[in-house]
């Protein structure tokens, strides 16, 4: 039987593939899934080998949502146990890059997948949204949250109090989407800009990631010097001293992370 889902070394040095792999379910997310994802995302951050990580699922669905039919009959404390958010924490704390591709629907816990990513990727027919309100929750897994620091409080507002889908267009018009692509070439964009990801120093893309993520949650001055202190250390590194050297005798750099 088929894993839920499954993990793929991309032939390319540096690269995982992570793909949700429920496609009678449309890809939903039921705990297995959460789980799944949470281990193989906290493994890929701790392997040394990987630089990049590019997590989809398929042509007609990235992930429609929660399995419904799961947490229908829940209880408070049933889903106090469950600790679905431990789980999405385990994925949004990756120290590497995480690159959604997404196809079809990202919907309720999908588009809060996808949140979590660093970049997403969205084919031209991709449908976005969080849906939660209408059958009687509210979005759980992020998207009151980081749809509102993605694209501001009235946009996120306009979109979580309705329910109401919207297209990759239009999440890419609200800053929501990294890059639109033709449908059949997501995946394949995804890899690129993994691979050109990859191919930079290790050290300075987690701390530019880690930069980014940190500055949000603080104030300008804080970030400001986060990013001061992170400048400081990647001068300690060996990458820094071979890229600044390839570039003054113009030649392609070989970054070891080191």
């Amino acid at each position: 039987m088929t894993a839920p889902v499954v993990l793929l070394e991309h032939p390319a040095a540096g690269i995982a593939l992570v793909r949700i792999n429920r496609p009678e379910a449309r890809n939903a997310l039921n705990i297995e899934v959460r789980r799944l994802l949470a281990r193989h995302l906290t493994e890929l951050g701790d392997d040394e080998a990987t630089r990049c990580i590019v997590l989809t699922g398929n042509e007609k669905s990235f992930a429609a949502g929660a399995d419904i039919k799961e947490m229908a009959g829940a209880g408070t404390i049933e889903m106090l146990q469950r600790g679905t958010h431990k789980l999405w924490r385990a994925i949004s704390a990756c120290p590497k890059p995480v690159i959604a591709a997404v196809n079809g629907f990202a919907l309720g816990g999908g588009c809060e997948l996808a949140m979590t990513c660093d970049i997403i990727i969205a084919g031209e027919s991709a449908k976005f949204g969080q849906p939660e309100v209408k059958i009687g929750i509210i979005p759980g897994g992020g998207g009151t949250q980081r749809f509102t620091r993605a694209v501001g409080k009235y946009k996120a507002m306009r979109y979580v109090l309705t329910g109401d889908l919207f297209s990759a267009r239009e999440a890419f018009d609200m800053g929501l989407v990294s890059e639109i692509a033709p449908d059949a070439e997501v995946e394949q964009r995804a890899l690129a800009m993994a691979q050109q990801i990859a191919d930079l120093s290790p050290l300075a893309i987690q701390q530019a990631k880690e930069s980014v993520l940190r500055g949000l949650d603080a104030s300008l001055e804080t970030g400001l010097a986060l990013e001061t202190k992170a400048i400081q250390i990647l001068f300690s590194s060996q990458d820094q001293k071979e890229g600044m050297a390839a570039f003054i005798e113009k030649r392609k750099p070989r970054f070891q992370g080191k």
